[in-house]
């Protein structure tokens, strides 16, 4: 049975009292975003704005190139009205992904669609390697946007918190390439590349958000998010809003306990069983190539022998991360993404939702289990829309920065 959530009741309300233009320009530019292509007048019923502010608001914007007027609705009683729309040209938008098997980068428009990305690939996250690559991806989007680079407002960047750690499960040969991140400050490194102001995100809190505006938070209120990558991880928003805790750990289920402590001996965290890494290294293991993950042709019967045990310990770990995410969370639902193959993401869904059906869910809500609407590029389309949401629309603390340290 296909679930049903509440509406979604973010607020697009105005103040029609003064000193209050710039936030009555983004809640118009929120109205739109939200409803499409709209007539003033029912700009001024959504906002609860005057039509006299709304007037002023639509002509500034106009001037700034942010807003479009479309074709004129006849055949009503009245004068005909005109529709407004995001102009996608309106403002640009950069994103850098630094992962630990690959980099991400691209422009984003206005209306949050991607125009250009550029993607390397690396077998450990070498700084010597990660941040010449930055610059050629950089380099190549300027040129691509050519009179566009000038509408360019910002620049997101996301990368796990700590890049350095979990080396041991990296394996030797990762150690190395780690410890150059041990004392580098990503975000200052990729400022001296550009003029561009840059904002930093977790990047699993990008793919949160990347999930939240453009996914399923447009109608589902509190979802955890889970994405697996390398490593898997995740995110959590809370009644239509992300949260990512006091430190920063909030919906960082990459280290949550899957099992109990015996004997003094620790279980394992969710990432060392259901991380596309342990696949990985059991492709790798047998001679074949690791990167397979991220093919479709990973769920051929060729592969069905390093498939199935992956998914089955994955399955049962993010069972088990369910079921305690709805007992502290009350959540509507739990989203599962990944940069892996598409076809082999929907199979750990399906096996997760197997395993979730030997959990009782007596006194608390079972949320619904979900396949991300937003795919493998969520976290660097997340780092994009940073600068976007920002400086155009009222909800500007919708990325809570922390600290790289």
């Amino acid at each position: 049975m296909t679930p049903t959530f509440e509406a979604d009741e973010r607020a697009v309300r105005g103040s029609n009292h003064t000193g209050m233009r710039q936030f009555n320009e983004r809640i118009v530019l929120q109205a739109i975003r939200l409803h499409g292509a709209i007539p003033k007048a029912d700009l001024a019923r959504l906002t609860q704005l005057s039509s006299q502010t709304v007037s002023v608001i639509v002509s500034r914007l106009l001037d700034d190139g942010l807003l479009i007027k479309q074709e004129r609705i006849r055949g009503k009683i009245g004068q005909p009205s005109v529709p407004l729309s995001l102009d996608p040209d309106g403002a640009i938008s950069l994103g850098v992904q630094v992962g630990r098997r690959s980099l991400e980068v691209l422009a984003c428009d206005f209306v949050g669609q991607v125009r250009y990305r550029h993607e390397f690939h690396y077998a450990y996250p070498d700084p010597a390697q990660v941040l010449p690559c930055i610059q050629q991806g950089l380099d190549a989007l300027q040129t691509q946007l050519g009179p566009l680079w000038g509408r360019v407002v910002g620049l997101g960047l996301t990368s796990p918190l700590s890049m350095d750690k979990w080396a041991s499960l990296l394996g030797s040969q990762a150690h190395n390439a780690l410890a150059g991140w041990q004392h580098m400050d990503l975000k200052h490194e990729v400022e001296a590349m550009t003029h561009l102001p840059v904002s930093f995100a977790k990047d699993t809190t990008a793919a949160c958000v990347a999930e939240l505006l453009q996914g399923h938070g447009q109608n589902v209120r509190s979802f955890l998010y889970v994405f697996v990558g390398t490593f898997v991880g995740g995110g959590l928003v809370l009644s239509g809003h992300i949260d990512i805790g006091h430190r920063g750990n909030a919906g960082a289920i990459g280290s949550l306990p899957v099992g109990v402590a015996r004997d003094g001996m620790a279980p394992p965290q969710l990432l060392e069983v259901a991380s596309g890494w342990q696949l990985e290294q059991a492709l790798l293991k047998a001679g074949l190539d690791p990167l397979l993950v991220q093919h479709d042709t990973i769920m051929d019967a060729t592969y069905a022998g390093y498939t199935g045990p992956w998914l089955e310990q994955a399955g049962l770990a993010l069972a088990m991360t369910v079921a305690s995410g709805a007992a502290m969370l009350d959540l509507d639902a739990v989203v599962i993404d990944g940069s892996l193959a598409r076809p082999l993401i929907d199979a750990l869904l399906q096996r997760t939702r197997e395993r979730l059906a030997a959990y009782k869910f007596d006194g608390m809500h079972q949320p619904a289990l979900l396949a991300g609407r937003v795919g493998a590029h969520a976290r660097a389309l997340g780092g994009s829309l940073l600068p976007l949401h920002t400086q155009f629309f009222p909800d500007k603390d919708i990325f809570l920065k922390p600290s790289m340290a």
